[in-house]
């Protein structure tokens, strides 16, 4: 089970067509085979007592309703993307999930990503998808009832890599280790390399990666520590300084990795046979 997180965006519906793979429609309502787990919230904002089932229109409408009661919501960065959309794919080998199983997936999956916090009641609107054979997407509204835009963990992508290895274990699933890339098909393996591509990518990323926010922590009680008199601060904030320079490169380390994974194995070319002429003493 990989999970993929992908960019932040500014509406709901582009995502929820990817999950189902095709465009969002006012006539095509989604059963709870379809929307396995959601937030708690739908339960007070239902349509009316006769419409049990919403259209894909609807579900978008109503992901997107607090951009209209929050406009000017934005994060501490003044970032307004207020869209998160997350999938995890199975293995291509592994059994079908029934309908109980999805959703548990779904709500451990919120929980890891911190969408959905146990006991408060003022959190995101999320919906889970499943659409697609051994697929799960996950779309939620970063803005809060309150009106804060919810800023996810520096470490979200690990922590969901995590709670994926927890749940491949609980229901008995096939687990990414297990699965070296070249016992799988060109395709597959294409596709598998082109996930992990991106999890070392959002690893490595400059701007919102974990690993950026581990070094520019480091850098800053360097710079603290540098102000302070004495030749041992001066000592201990060039030690920060070079495991913040180390860092870095690691970050570069797994971005140009991550760019290898991606790009297509050059075949090797026979080396010319070298032909050396005979001469006679």
């Amino acid at each position: 089970m990989i999970p993929r997180l992908h960019e932040r965006t500014h509406r709901p519906h582009h995502p929820l067509e990817e999950a189902l793979g095709r465009p969002v429609s006012p006539n095509e309502g989604l059963t709870e085979h379809t929307i396995v787990a959601h937030w708690s919230g739908p339960d007070y904002f239902t349509l009316d007592d006769e419409q049990k089932t919403w259209t894909s229109v609807q579900w978008a409408e109503h992901l997107e309703y607090p951009y209209r009661e929050h406009p000017f919501a934005a994060s501490p960065d003044d970032d307004r993307r207020a869209i998160l959309h997350l999938d995890v794919r199975l293995h291509p080998d592994d059994r079908e999930l029934t309908g109980p199983e999805w959703a548990e997936v779904a709500h451990r999956l919120a929980r890891a990503a911190g969408i959905e916090i146990p006991g408060r009641e003022n959190g995101c609107r999320w919906i889970a998808v499943q659409a697609q054979p051994g697929r799960l997407d996950l779309i939620a509204n970063l803005i809060h009832l309150d009106g804060a835009l919810h800023a996810p963990p520096t470490d979200t992508l690990l922590r969901l890599a995590h709670e994926a290895r927890r749940i491949e274990q609980d229901l008995h699933l096939i687990p990414v280790r297990s699965a070296p890339l070249r016992s799988l098909p060109s395709a597959q393996r294409s596709r598998a390399s082109a996930q992990l591509a991106t999890i070392l990518t959002q690893l490595a990323d400059e701007q919102a990666g974990p690993l950026a926010a581990v070094r520019g922590l480091v850098e800053h009680t360097s710079h603290r520590i540098a102000r302070q008199p004495g030749s041992a601060g001066t000592d201990r904030a060039q030690r920060l300084e070079l495991i913040a320079r180390r860092l870095h490169a690691i970050q570069q380390d797994l971005d140009t990795t991550a760019t290898r994974m991606v790009q297509p194995c050059a075949v090797p070319v026979p080396a010319a046979v070298r032909h050396n002429t005979h001469r006679s003493p």
